[in-house]
């Protein structure tokens, strides 16, 4: 499957209202995830993983905050397959044969683990879950070490302390090493919160140009962002409804765009910029990935897709499913995680951050 998004123009050239921005242009890659049926050798977000048999699976090791949802992953998707379905088809059955034999495959493993007790989650290791795969052919953005050419990210869909997320690993890989590849990975007995079981998406990678939310310019910066007289000068069109709070509109539809990416600049908004530096060597690390809980919402959808725009200004779901969240990922309070990277060394431990 191939398709394309295509971010729509901008309402203005900030930089032709604000050359002063011009310097702090950053590329971004949107990843634009969409439902699909990826391959391993495809770059996915929730989708299979290139994965040697001969590698261990990842299994979180840390402590776990267990809110006794039990339901696994696959009950989760099964879930999400039956609303899509019964809101196509409102007078289908309850339960098709293949899902009442999924649905009692799941419960049959819930009752075996329960009849075993201990150890709970809290105690266990969990095998970590898929979230994204990204080959450097698909996203030349990454600046992978050595030979690699493939990043992998998984997470362990359980909250941990002391943020209440879920911890994170990263691989770096040459896929051309990966020779038999590991067919069924293990999976979690149970997922914490559905939002953290990624339905399987295929992506659509744009380059885009970012410029830093208003938080990250200089107080200089932001008191000329916030001048409404700059605005006018420049004669651009901008809404006189952004009077009052021109910084807004900058915001919400200059600056940095939502959704999935890769580079780019920070989100900010549940906090301020909150630097990160690298545990190695001091370094103040770089976004690598931006991991959404949607690709847009109500202050957002002019950066919708040109190929989504009626789906983003409609009021019904497609299929029984927010075309604003193919991923079925959320995280924090529809937040996003942003990974980031050493610049030095990629190899060096990553950090996370919601916000």
């Amino acid at each position: 499957m191939v398709f394309v998004r295509t971010t729509t123009p901008r309402p203005v050239d900030v930089t032709a209202v604000f050359p002063e921005l011009a310097s702090l242009g950053r590329p971004a890659i949107r990843l634009h995830p969409r439902a699909g049926s990826p391959s391993v050798r495809e770059s996915s977000v929730g989708g299979p993983l290139l994965w040697s048999v001969t590698e261990p699976w990842p299994h979180c090791e840390g402590s776990h905050l267990d809110s006794g949802c039990r339901r696994s992953p696959a009950e989760v998707r099964l879930e999400r397959s039956m609303r899509a379905r019964l809101h196509r088809d409102p007078r289908g059955p309850a339960f098709t044969p293949e899902e009442e034999a999924i649905k009692d495959r799941n419960a049959a493993m819930l009752r075996e683990r329960l009849d075993a007790g201990p150890p709970w989650p809290a105690e266990c290791r969990v095998p970590m879950l898929p979230v994204a795969q990204l080959y450097l052919r698909d996203i030349p953005l990454l600046r992978p070490p050595g030979q690699a050419d493939l990043l992998q990210i998984l997470w362990c869909p359980y909250d941990h302390d002391p943020d209440y997320k879920p911890s994170t690993a990263l691989f770096w890989r040459s896929a051309a090493t990966v020779v038999d590849i590991l067919a069924t990975p293990p999976e979690p007995y149970e997922a914490d919160y559905p939002g953290y079981v990624p339905e399987p998406c295929l992506l659509a990678p744009e380059a885009i140009t970012e410029y830093p939310n208003s938080l990250d310019l200089s107080p200089e910066m932001r008191q000329v962002l916030g001048d409404w007289n700059r605005w006018q000068a420049a004669d651009v069109g901008v809404d006189s409804s952004y009077a009052d709070y021109p910084a807004e509109f900058y915001d919400s539809e200059l600056a940095d765009a939502p959704g999935w990416k890769v580079g780019g600049w920070p989100p900010w908004g549940r906090t301020d910029p909150y630097p990160r530096f690298c545990a190695v060597c001091d370094v103040q690390m770089v976004p690598l990935l931006t991991i959404a809980s949607f690709e847009w919402d109500g202050g957002t959808r002019g950066w919708a897709p040109y190929e989504d725009q009626a789906a983003a200004f409609a009021d019904s779901h497609v299929a029984g499913q927010d075309p604003a969240q193919p991923t079925a990922v959320e995280v924090g309070s529809t937040d996003n995680m942003q990974l980031y990277v050493c610049p030095a060394s990629p190899e060096h431990p990553h950090t996370d951050l919601i916000q």
